[in-house]
């Protein structure tokens, strides 16, 4: 089902957009997988001849949404502790920026291609979107190592973030 021709905005208020982090190092099992939500962003989606695909996201408006494992469950506190390292240490406070070049569309699938720009660096992705019953869906796997990123990591070393890490966007677009 294609998107409907013409410019769509997607955000906060008719969709989400996650980032979905896991644990290793020795110590892995008193840490979190954790479920991240960003509270301010937008996602532009061109439908029609000429589609395109573009989000900007405040990465100093990351909030933990879940965190499973552990050895305790996450405190406010530890929330707290986390968006202020994820803001001040992880990702600084320049906008995370995606802009396609290009734009394959095969009806209810695309394939969006364009540049990704995290802490100041920018890297060629591949996104895969999907469209069905005007929800538009896409998820992409991230090497935060790829943006220069280092790895969060506490107790010297033993728990670490993982490397990769998956971003997951949905929202509401209009088809045809």
């Amino acid at each position: 089902m294609p998107i409907e021709a013409g410019t769509h905005t997607i955000g906060p208020s008719n969709g989400s957009l996650k980032i979905k982090t896991g644990r290793e190092g020795a110590a892995a099992k008193m840490g979190h997988d954790l479920v991240l939500g960003v509270g301010s962003w937008e996602a532009t989606v061109e439908g029609g001849d000429s589609p395109s695909f573009s989000l900007t996201a405040d990465p100093g408006s990351i909030e933990v949404l879940e965190g499973s494992g552990g050895a305790k469950p996450l405190s406010d506190k530890d929330k707290g502790d986390i968006k202020k390292s994820i803001a001040g240490k992880v990702l600084g406070s320049s906008q995370i920026t995606f802009s396609s070049s290009a734009v394959e569309d095969n009806g209810a699938n695309m394939t969006a291609k364009g540049d990704l720009d995290i802490a100041g660096k920018s890297v060629p992705v591949t996104v895969p979107l999907s469209a069905n019953g005007g929800k538009l869906s896409g998820s992409v796997k991230l090497s935060q190592s790829d943006f220069s990123i280092k790895q969060f990591s506490a107790m010297m070393g033993a728990l670490k973030v993982k490397d990769s890490v998956e971003v997951v966007v949905e929202g509401q677009v209009p088809t045809s």
